[in-house]
């Protein structure tokens, strides 16, 4: 067995993940009681069906601001019983895109990779278009975090090609005791 198959086969059979969708225009609708036009939260939730040792424990849709970001961020990370958190959302060149800014200074460790893949697949989908996104991944005290963009078809390539199948790999040596 290859050592990085020994060590999927570590990591932890059950996954708890939390989704935070990044967008004031989607939060401004839940604020105002309008039934919200968010794609991603459902798209994930069927994925996730297809990875029955992957849960959904949680998702929220926050607006594009620093304070509300860093706030769940620090909750999140403090919780035992999550092992990643993926923010779609605010990884653009827009002026109001803040969640790269907010999130990369605090990574411990970062996984350029991931986001040379997916632009890589991105790329591949919808050509040079795919050099704005700036998703990232990362540690913070023992959990995964994944910063994608705010389309839902960048979470459902990140997720199926990327994540999803690394992500008990990803725990595994975050955690590993040496």
């Amino acid at each position: 067995m290859k050592v990085h198959e020994e060590h999927k086969s570590k990591g932890p059979k059950e996954i708890n993940i939390v989704l935070i969708v990044v967008s004031t225009s989607r939060y401004e609708e839940l604020m105002n009681k309008k039934e919200t036009t968010d794609k991603t939260i459902p798209l994930v939730r069927e994925i996730l069906k297809e990875n029955p040792s992957i849960s959904l424990t949680s998702s929220m849709i926050i607006a594009d601001d620093k304070f509300q970001i860093m706030d769940i961020l620090y909750k999140l990370i403090k919780g035992e019983t999550i092992h990643g958190i993926v923010f779609s959302g605010g990884t653009g060149l827009s002026p109001k895109d803040i969640t790269y800014e907010t999130i990369e200074p605090l990574l411990e460790k970062k996984l350029d990779g991931f986001g040379e893949l997916f632009r890589y697949l991105s790329y591949k989908e919808i050509g040079a278009s795919a050099m704005l996104s700036r998703a990232i991944a990362g540690s913070i005290n023992g959990k995964i975090i994944f910063l994608l963009p705010g389309s839902p078809n960048a979470v459902k390539l990140a997720l199926t090609e990327l994540i999803l199948p690394e992500l008990g790999h990803m725990i595994y040596i975050l955690n590993k005791e040496e």
